[in-house]
């Protein structure tokens, strides 16, 4: 279906930029995002060569949106080292949450077992995509 309905749209799309690129002046606005847009494009495009590759990222930006709206919250940290906590602590509990993990059952778990846990092999199965169906949503 990407090859037969989402290919066309993006052959007319990308013959629409290359002529934009010659016709807006770099130095605009609107030139600018052409160029940012021309640089992208095989990002942009890859979802047509693997069927695997989802359409959006819309999972990625519903599991940071609570972040972002909290972000005046944590805007004031107290120390550059507690910031940084904290985002590593975000950044596991929705890698437990994308991994269809409860958080706080996985962080108990995982704080217990930790001090104990003296190899990267036994480290590396603490990781929320290594815990299977241990601890579930």
């Amino acid at each position: 279906m990407r090859e037969t309905q989402s290919r066309p749209i993006i052959n007319k799309r990308e013959a629409w930029l290359a002529k934009s690129l010659n016709q807006v002046p770099p130095k605009t606005a609107i030139g600018k995002a052409l160029i940012y847009l021309n640089r992208q494009w095989p990002k942009l495009t890859v979802f047509l060569t693997d069927g695997r590759i989802p359409l959006d990222n819309n999972p990625a930006e519903n599991a940071i949106r609570p972040f972002v709206i909290g972000r005046k919250n944590w805007l004031f940290s107290q120390t550059p080292k507690g910031a940084h906590a904290s985002a590593k602590l975000y950044s596991l509990i929705e890698t437990a949450r994308a991994n269809g993990i409860e958080p706080y059952t996985y962080l108990v778990e995982v704080l217990a077992k930790l001090p104990s846990s003296k190899t990267d092999d036994e480290l590396d199965r603490l990781l929320p995509w290594n815990q299977g169906e241990a601890i579930p949503v």
